[in-house]
């Protein structure tokens, strides 16, 4: 994870009083929000767009736009992309893996090892710096915001809700599971996933929660077998309903893959709620970018970089 210049003298708690927040003034800086995108589906970098669309209206700072690693614009171009002397950097994505902590801080020029040579997981880097003669502000990432645990819960209570078929079972009769891609080549990939399970589990709500991976074990398509729970409610902890969420996903949960690119040439949502398989019933929501709440997430990510700052510069 990157490093905090003299992080002795910074405070970690993450919220401060509303007053101090009312405070800060960013009218003179630009804030830029790094996702992936795609090259495949233009449905991946929609929420980002629309997140910078929402914040920008409220005329909060100087500028506001987009960056992406697979579509224009592109990360190594933040410095181009924004007239102001400061810029804070929001990436949304879910949590502190490859691509955050190590891609991200590379394009942007706070991480100069290569692409990345550093090794797996351990790119260290300042989370300010100065590039091209702008002063950048790396913030944490949207998904590890405490908030998450009620918008992943939000998902699951509203899409029994919506489909109470042959009647709405209570939570203590699903099993909740929180549905992530993983990857080998970072741990920190399912540490959100995992996290927010953990967090779930503490409210014992629901008769069993668990973690599931596209591409790390517990594997999405293993889920049936995992629990003993008649009704599942699966969550993709996605910023973006783009090609995992909308075809990789219903595929893995034994929707034919022929059968899901058919709905998708014709705009059709690629999965029914509920669907059963093999003696389960199970829901499968829509992925968080469009949760009316983020706006001010990424606002508190931003508060939180600038006071850390404002602390590290301040004599201990």
């Amino acid at each position: 994870m990157g490093r905090l210049i003299a992080s002795e003298c910074f405070d970690s708690r993450f919220f401060r009083a509303i007053v101090a927040a009312l405070a800060d003034d960013f009218s003179s800086d630009a804030l830029v929000l790094i996702a992936h995108g795609s090259t495949e589906n233009t449905q991946s970098s929609a929420p980002t767009r629309r997140l910078a669309d929402v914040i920008r209206e409220r005329a909060i700072f100087s500028e506001v736009t987009c960056a992406f690693k697979l579509e224009a614009p592109k990360i190594g171009e933040v410095t181009s992309l924004v007239k102001a002397g400061r810029v804070f950097v929001a990436p949304v994505t879910i949590s502190e893996g490859q691509f955050t902590e190590e891609i991200i801080p590379f394009h942007l020029g706070l991480c100069t090892k290569g692409d990345c040579d550093c090794p797996v997981g351990q790119c260290n880097y300042p989370r300010a710096g100065t590039v091209k003669g702008k002063e950048l502000i790396y913030c944490e990432p949207v998904g590890t915001h405490s908030s998450m645990t009620d918008v992943l819960i939000g998902r699951a209570h509203e899409v029994v809700r919506s489909h109470p078929f042959p009647r709405e079972p209570r939570p203590d009769e699903i099993a909740l599971i929180i549905a992530g891609h993983g990857t080998k080549q970072n741990s920190n990939s399912r540490k959100a996933i995992e996290s927010q399970v953990e967090l779930i589990r503490t409210r014992n709500e629901y008769a069993d929660v668990q973690p599931a991976f596209m591409e790390e074990t517990p594997l999405i398509a293993d889920c049936y077998e995992a629990t003993d729970a008649r009704h599942i409610v699966m969550v993709p902890f996605f910023i973006a309903d783009g090609l995992h969420t909308v075809e990789d996903i219903p595929v893995l949960l034994g929707e034919p893959e022929s059968r899901v690119r058919e709905l998708l040439e014709t705009g059709q949502p690629t999965w029914h709620n509920p669907t059963e398989r093999k003696g389960k019933l199970i829901w499968y929501t829509k992925a968080i970018g469009n949760e009316p709440y983020l706006p001010e997430v990424i606002l508190e990510r931003v508060r939180e970089a600038a006071r850390q700052l404002s602390a590290l510069r301040k004599p201990c």
